[in-house]
């Protein structure tokens, strides 16, 4: 007889489960009205230490790697980085929106990303609680355009970044 793997500790999911797992192809979401969308997966970012891959005042001491992701709605207009802090202790803050101190958001060519950089953000959301981890999200739009101070945010902009965000971090911690 074959016994199932037991799970591992939600503090060691990061380490154990593939890729795949944490950053899955697509998450399914609403936009505002209540239509369906999907985000998918437009790659995979390598682990980087923390002060690479998020903003300096989106962390405070205590994080010990950073895993991101990049993901596009499937109407292919807007894009969000999704970036995974895996901390020493719980993180207390949740859900702010606006152009908050995030993630940095991630490119990648040859897709919906590959204008998607440090000035084309337009909003994040920035997740955490109970557990060892903080998932920060940053949004903008497929088309490269840059974020200009007293630009207007589009709410399925920012559900988009509060969707991506809350999903992945309640898979990482259920």
């Amino acid at each position: 007889m074959i016994w199932p793997l037991p799970e591992p500790p939600v503090s060691e999911r990061w380490r154990a489960w593939p890729v795949s797992q944490i950053f899955p192809e697509t998450v399914p979401g609403l936009s505002p009205s209540g239509a369906r969308v999907t985000y998918v997966l437009a790659g995979v970012a390598p682990e980087a230490p923390c002060r690479t891959a998020f903003q300096p005042a989106a962390l405070r001491r205590g994080c010990r790697v950073a895993l991101r992701a990049t993901y596009a709605d499937s109407t292919q207009t807007f894009v969000a980085t999704v970036g995974i802090a895996v901390l020493d202790r719980p993180w207390s803050e949740s859900y702010r929106a606006g152009r908050l101190a995030t993630v940095r958001p991630l490119a990648f060519p040859r897709g919906p990303a590959e204008r998607f950089g440090e000035r084309q953000y337009f909003t994040g959301v920035v997740v955490g609680s109970h557990e060892n981890y903080l998932v920060a999200t940053a949004a903008g739009y497929t088309d490269g355009r840059p974020y200009q101070p007293g630009d207007r945010v589009l709410p399925r902009l920012r559900d988009t970044a509060r969707q991506l965000a809350t999903a992945l971090y309640r898979a990482l911690t259920r």
